[in-house]
Parts: structure tokens; C-alpha cells; sequence
């Protein structure tokens, strides 16, 4: 994913499934820090893992050297995608940002076609919430053993986030947000067989935001990729995952549309 992921982003208009973007602060709950990934808002729930069942340093091997042909490409893109500040995927990568305030879960009702929300559909909110703290149970040792810096750091280029000191120590490769969306494609594709296409592409595109956010080398979101994919079979392993999973797809078969602003919903 060198250039032509550049010029892929740079022509690209948000995607069948995107809503008009939000202002950054409405798609967000009171208290909600804007491009947090290290803390979600205050929850008393759990991950399905009790203790980290994967070994995400030997499934991924190390992220590309800084001086390597592919390192020199991870950082080009950075360089290059900071060109997409202010425009409508920018937005879009904002709210692809937001896990726990709603932004991504509204994109992902769009290319669900059926609106997720707390009446309707709270197993599986819960679900989909479980399953991004079980990214940071399987995806941080990765990121603590391979300690890769973040593209942003040592330089003012824009982010689509607020800098903040936690990006200097919450390392780059896997991508966390990459993890998620990934997962949350694959387990919401099992409910909706027939979204896949636009289920998938948006968890592509997910991670994609992280490049254009500039807060992730494109080599940290194939990583996610692939360890996501990993969790998600292990979670299948899993006698409570199974169970809120039936309950998932019981809901999203009973729910209504996702709204009509959502294109192609």
C-alpha cells in the first residue's frame, strides 16, 4: 500500500456507506477525548479473554526497518497524505477514530443496513465493545515487544487528532483501530451475509483512516489486519462470544434500517 493507496485516498470521495461527517465534537460522548485509543470511556465491561490466548509477536513478525524499502514507502505515505487535511476522507477518518462515542459505529449501521443502537440492538453494542477491549488484551504485547514509534512523532505535520503524550508510548504497529474494525467487519458480516461487500470495505477503509489520520503507518494496519482476523477465529473458541454472537444476529435480523441518510443502506 505505497502510492497507489495515495492516489486511491486522494481521489477518493467518502464511500456508499458514509454519512455527511459530523463536526468532530458532536460525534462524541461528554468526556469522550477525541483520538483516544489507549482509554475508552469508563466501562464496566470486559473483554471475552481472560488472559491473552495469542501470541501476536510470531504471528506478525516485526514491523518493516526504518532504512528498509518498505520502511522508506511506510514513511512516504505519511508525507504524502498530509496533503488530505480538511478534505471530506479526513472527515470521514475522524470519525472512523471515534470506537466508543458513536461516530464508527454509525458508519458501521450504514454499511450493516440496520441501525445499531442501544434500544434495538444492546447485545450488540456490547458485543462489538467486548471484542475492542480483547484488541488491546491481544494487541498490546505486540505493541509493547515491538515498541515501533508513530509516524507523528518528531515532526508538526497535521493528524486528524489532538497530539497528545500517550501517542510518544502507545506504539505504532499493530494498529489498535485497525484491530478493531477488522473484527468488527468479520463478526458483523457472519449477522448480515449479505452486506458483506460494504461490511468489509468499510473495515478496510477503517484502517485506511489511520493512515490518513496519520497516526499509523500503512504496514501497522496490515498488522492489524492480520491479527484481527486470528482473534476473531479464536474468539469463535469462546462459549460466551458464541452465545452474544446469536444474540448479535437475532437483533440485527429483527432491527429496523439504518437511516436513510445512510447511502446505499
Amino acid at each position: 500500500m505505497h502510492r497507489p493507496f495515495l492516489l486511491a485516498a486522494l481521489a477518493m470521495t467518502l464511500s456508499a456507506c458514509a454519512t455527511d461527517p459530523a463536526p468532530p465534537a458532536a460525534s462524541h460522548a461528554p468526556g469522550h477525548a477525541t483520538g483516544q485509543p489507549a482509554a475508552p470511556q469508563p466501562t464496566t465491561l470486559t473483554g471475552y479473554f481472560a488472559a491473552n490466548p495469542l501470541d501476536g509477536k510470531t504471528i506478525l513478525g516485526p514491523p518493516p526497518a526504518v532504512d528498509s524499502p518498505h520502511g522508506r514507502a511506510d514513511r512516504a505515505v505519511f508525507d504524502e497524505t498530509r496533503a488530505l487535511a480538511g478534505s471530506d476522507r479526513w472527515k470521514a477518518a475522524i470519525e472512523d477514530n471515534d470506537l466508543w462515542g458513536g461516530a464508527a459505529i454509525r458508519r458501521f449501521s450504514c454499511a450493516l443496513g440496520v441501525d445499531l443502537n442501544e434500544r434495538e440492538t444492546p447485545a450488540a453494542l456490547r458485543l462489538l465493545h467486548r471484542v475492542e477491549l480483547d484488541v488491546r488484551t491481544v494487541g498490546t504485547p505486540a505493541k509493547d515487544a515491538y515498541a515501533r514509534v508513530r509516524p507523528l512523532i518528531g515532526n508538526d505535520q497535521p493528524i486528524c487528532v489532538p497530539r497528545e503524550d500517550w501517542m510518544r508510548t502507545n506504539a505504532s504497529y499493530p494498529s489498535g483501530h485497525s484491530m478493531t474494525a477488522w473484527a468488527w467487519a468479520l463478526i458483523l458480516t457472519e449477522a448480515a451475509p449479505a452486506r458483506a461487500d460494504a461490511l468489509l470495505e468499510l473495515g478496510r477503509e477503517s484502517g485506511e483512516s489511520r493512515v490518513v489520520c496519520g497516526v499509523h503507518f500503512p504496514s501497522d494496519v496490515e498488522a492489524g489486519r492480520t491479527l484481527a482476523a486470528g482473534m476473531v477465529a479464536r474468539l469463535h473458541a469462546d462459549r460466551a462470544f458464541m452465545a452474544d454472537l446469536a444474540k448479535l444476529k437475532r437483533e440485527v435480523a429483527a432491527a429496523r434500517s439504518a437511516p436513510k441518510a445512510c447511502k446505499g443502506a
